[in-house]
């Protein structure tokens, strides 16, 4: 089986040479890696392109002319792919040497399409190791781990087969790039056959990047996010759940963020994102109390709990604990 990964790259220069070396240094061999040069302005695809140097295999680097925006770099890759496999890799992050040879394995061993692993969220002194719920059915994982929001559903701890996305139209929303480009693996997932779990962390999530598209809200933001995870409903009326309620508790997991600022805004956001499934918050069995208990206070309007929780998560959780 041979694997293709597609590495978008723009203004990542503090981070760029170690997650170059951790991909070159991969024990996997049968790899294409596909740079993409997104118009980056600064001296990041040059870092790249000097380590890669050293390396003796096998990268190509395609260049924008102008900043398309993280999806079109990862569609372009997509396009210009030729594995079995794609592995998508964000540039400020990094892989444990064996990620993606571990995961092949694992592809061979399950027959499967679809495979998944642990990951580290990595905080400036300290790391945090996140386990995923296993599953072996993709039903169970699709509806008990992506659409409760108990399982991940960024690409870059997913190796997918090249056919889903081909076979299926599936790409990275170009029109909606600016939150919630990641829902396509819900999609991805529904269309698979068979799935693998590789229960070990082999991911470096980069908690320290400040210019990461994640940390940024704006209204584009919101409005991206909404609209695709419209989309992901709207596929998921075409391809059916075997329980609808999951379309439920995936809205809830959707506008669940909101709760976790300090912003009398964004709470009222939560509030105006699918009301109608609010009604479930206390039927969802995969959320913790303490989750449906914060949305109760939300739809209650008790704001100042709903500030005091994310507080406390901030700064006694992740700040003290993490040293966020």
């Amino acid at each position: 089986m041979t694997v293709s990964v597609v590495l978008p790259i723009y203004k990542v220069e503090p981070y760029i040479e170690r997650c170059v070396r951790s991909l070159m240094e991969q024990t996997l061999q049968d790899v294409e890696f596909i740079f993409v040069d997104d118009a980056s302005p600064d001296d990041s695809v040059n870092m790249a392109r000097r380590i890669v140097s050293r390396y003796h295999r096998n990268v190509r680097f395609v260049v924008h002319d102008t900043n398309k925006g993280l999806p079109s770099a990862r569609n372009t890759g997509l396009r210009l792919a030729t594995g079995d496999f794609i592995y998508h890799c964000d540039s400020d992050d990094w892989l444990e040497p064996e990620m993606l040879e571990k995961m092949v394995n694992a592809a061979e061993r399950d027959h499967a399409d679809f495979i998944y692993c642990d990951f580290f969220l990595s905080f400036t002194e300290k790391e945090r190791s996140m386990s995923q719920p296993h599953f072996v059915e993709k039903f169970d994982a699709l509806e008990k781990g992506l659409m409760t929001g108990n399982m991940k559903h960024n690409v870059w701890n997913k190796l997918i087969k090249r056919c889903l996305y081909t076979d299926n139209g599936i790409q990275s929303p170009e029109d909606h790039s600016k939150g919630g480009e990641d829902y396509m693996v819900f999609k991805l997932l529904r269309v698979s056959d068979r799935i693998a779990h590789v229960p070990e962390a082999l991911y470096h999530y980069n908690r320290t990047n400040v210019n990461a598209i994640t940390k940024k809200s704006s209204e584009k933001h919101f409005e991206d996010i909404k609209a695709n995870a419209d989309d992901v409903l709207a596929f998921l009326e075409s391809h059916p759940l075997p329980e609808p309620i999951f379309a439920e508790f995936f809205k809830l997991d959707v506008k669940l963020p909101f709760l976790m600022e300090r912003d009398k805004v964004q709470y009222e956001r939560w509030r105006t994102w699918y009301p109608e499934a609010n009604e479930y918050i206390l039927k969802n069995p995969y959320q913790p109390f303490r989750t449906k208990i914060i949305q109760l206070f939300a739809s209650w309007r008790l704001y100042p709990l709903v500030s005091l929780y994310s507080w406390t998560v901030e700064h006694l959780f992740y700040r003290l604990i993490y040293k966020k």
